[in-house]
């Protein structure tokens, strides 16, 4: 087999000779030239040496000793460096190299693309160039790594990453290995691919996998409402026209919560004597 064949992969060969600026390896029928700068060893002439196999920048195939954990049919959690619109996103396998995953690959919908920190469980894919391309995790393959969630896990705050995401939504797997999927209805906005989220486990289905809200809980959510109404009453210097029997819409358009929400907020806010209401406007109460 040539070389070029294991491009993405691990092999064995050995040192044919020693140049001033790195090693010519050899399986006895092809060299590649392991560069000095990709690696942190010292080897002799008829040595063994386990390299990985990439294509470098300019075109030509490459050897390193960094063996990275994601090849050519093993799949690993790797980080985003770098995002070039019309081309795609680049990926750190821990080489001098890094990685694309095309823009072909990637959601129609830019606003959930990877950014830079996120990170994606990805395999290698080598095109008929041999040049070396990133590809993410299908269902199926997560599935193969997930594990099943009981009914005790139920309620339970977990986080992890995103790994699909669609209008209906997001399919993403836990730092536990669980399997879950976030309705549209259990996310403020849809989160990108990679992102890291955190949530709670709302449904354990009979597969062992589950279903998560990243919404917060009922108290969480009052807590940050009446914060929101607070601060906006701040702003206005302690008048606002919006009180219980404003539009559904203005509040959503104001405020981002629902009638219900703003509504049970106002209250807690008027128990505990923070505002009142007068003429169809609110006030702060002054201490």
């Amino acid at each position: 087999m040539s070389l070029n064949e294991y491009t993405g992969q691990t092999l064995e060969l050995t040192v044919a000779r020693i140049v001033d600026f790195g090693y010519f390896l050899t399986d006895g029928e092809e060299d590649v030239l392991l560069h000095s700068n990709d690696t942190d060893m010292t080897f002799e002439e008829g040595d063994k040496v386990e390299v990985f196999l990439f294509v470098e920048s300019r075109g030509r195939l490459a050897a390193t000793t960094t063996i990275p954990k994601v090849q050519v049919g093993h799949y690993e959690w790797v980080p985003v460096v770098d995002v070039k619109e019309g081309i795609g996103i680049f990926l750190d396998i821990g080489i001098s190299k890094d990685v694309l995953l095309g823009e072909e690959d990637l959601p129609v919908v830019k606003s959930v693309w990877p950014q830079e920190g996120d990170l994606l469980y990805i395999t290698l894919r080598v095109n008929r160039s041999n040049m070396i391309y990133a590809r993410m995790a299908t269902d199926p393959v997560i599935q193969d790594i997930s594990v099943n969630a009981t009914r005790s896990d139920f309620n339970k705050n977990v986080h992890g990453y995103i790994y699909r995401t669609a209008r209906v939504g997001s399919w993403m797997i836990t730092a536990e290995g669980f399997k879950g999927f976030i309705h549209e209805s259990q996310r403020r906005t849809e989160p990108r691919i990679g992102q890291k989220v955190e949530g709670r486990i709302i449904d354990v289905k009979p597969d062992g996998s589950v279903n998560i809200s990243l919404l917060p809980r009922k108290q969480e959510a009052l807590d940050e409402d009446a914060e929101k109404i607070m601060e906006y009453l701040e702003l206005r210097n302690g008048a606002m026209p919006y009180h219980d029997k404003s539009m559904a819409e203005d509040i959503q358009e104001r405020f981002g919560m629902s009638k219900g929400s703003f509504k049970r907020a106002m209250g807690r806010l008027m128990k505990e004597g923070k505002i009142y209401q007068e003429n169809n406007w609110t006030y702060k109460k002054e201490k």
